[in-house]
């Protein structure tokens, strides 16, 4: 039977597939809409599982908070033009507006949920048919706070939500709390609440650096002392180079070679240990202050520490938590 434009108008509304699509569809079901529906439906299937082992590397992050509760979701697919769709990003806004109402615990219980009769998870399978690109939800993340903030970054590439342990926090503190961890990544809230096996590898990688760097300054002036430019003979490439350039001899490299090992292990084994502790530990606080969203200096303000800027405007405001999704590389 032929296809009415009507016919595949409606079925476009419907579906949002393409033209062809539709026509296809709905021939082979004699007109049929709900049959057609269905086969797109399939079809959407289909494409998603020829695209499972391709990489979804672009996306759209949108965030959203109502007072003690907020969340983020990401939905990923594979081409910046695919992301920038309106379609697109209003199906992830869609998919965030459902998590706000149920607050699900997991992405799992968030594909689970359903937008006109029809679950997250098939309908993130439907639209990736209709683009021919693989499809995801990428991220789920919420907090449960006295107040709530959330923040997306122009492009909706990169999102965060923050709680606070006050009620009634202002809109602007909150909104410059969450664009400083946009802005500056922190690893954890608070000192606290660094995690034991991220203070033990920078602490042994600062005193690994702090050894490192008294052995080389102790290997410069010794080659210094005996008349030979430190920069000449700092590797052995540099050493060939050099040799081949007529600025240093054979006689010469092997000399610098042999100071250079003499005095690295007598200094290796000489070592201060308190000495080595206090850089370390110094080395430490400076991860503290960069990478801890309390001790980082304000990026509005940086005579200011967040929890000082916090602190001035209630006393007592604290961060409790905050998350953050960053679809491209940091």
């Amino acid at each position: 039977m032929a296809v009415t434009m009507a016919e595949i108008t409606k079925l476009r509304h419907l579906t949002s597939a393409g033209l062809m699509d539709c026509k296809k569809a709905l021939a082979e079901t004699n007109g049929d809409i709900d049959a057609a529906v269905e086969i797109l439906r399939k079809k959407g299937q289909a494409v998603a599982a020829k695209r499972e082992d391709r990489e979804a590397s672009e996306g759209c992050s949108l965030s959203a908070s109502d007072g003690t509760f907020a969340a983020i979701v990401a939905l990923k697919c594979e081409t910046d033009f695919v992301a920038k769709n309106a379609g697109f990003v209003e199906t992830t806004r869609k998919i965030l507006n459902v998590a706000m109402e149920c607050r699900p615990n997991n992405i799992e219980e968030l594909k689970a949920l359903t937008i006109d009769g029809q679950t997250i998870q098939d309908l993130v399978v439907e639209e990736s048919g209709k683009t021919g690109e693989k499809m995801e939800i990428g991220a789920y993340e919420w907090i449960k706070a006295e107040s709530t903030t959330a923040y997306d970054h122009l492009g909706n590439k990169l999102s965060t939500i923050v709680g606070f342990n006050q009620a009634d926090v202002d809109y602007q503190l909150g909104r410059d709390v969450a664009m400083q961890v946009a802005s500056m990544n922190p690893v954890a809230v608070s000192i606290e609440s660094v995690p034991a096996s991220v203070v033990e590898t920078e602490y042994k990688v600062a005193v690994d650096k702090t050894k490192e760097e008294q052995v080389k300054k102790a290997v410069e002036a010794a080659l210094k002392k005996a008349g030979i430019n430190p920069n000449l003979v700092d590797s052995e490439a540099h050493i060939e180079s050099n040799i081949a350039k007529g600025w240093l001899t054979v006689e010469e490299a092997d000399k610098a070679r042999a100071i250079a090992k003499e005095t690295a292990e007598q200094k290796a084994a000489n070592l201060p240990a308190q000495m080595i502790e206090n850089i370390a530990k110094g080395r430490v606080n400076k991860f503290y202050k960069e990478s801890v969203l309390m001790e980082q200096e304000f990026i509005k303000d940086a005579t200011v520490t967040i929890g000082q800027y916090l602190d001035k405007s209630s006393k007592g405001l604290v961060v409790v938590d905050f998350k953050r999704v960053n679809l491209n590389q940091d």
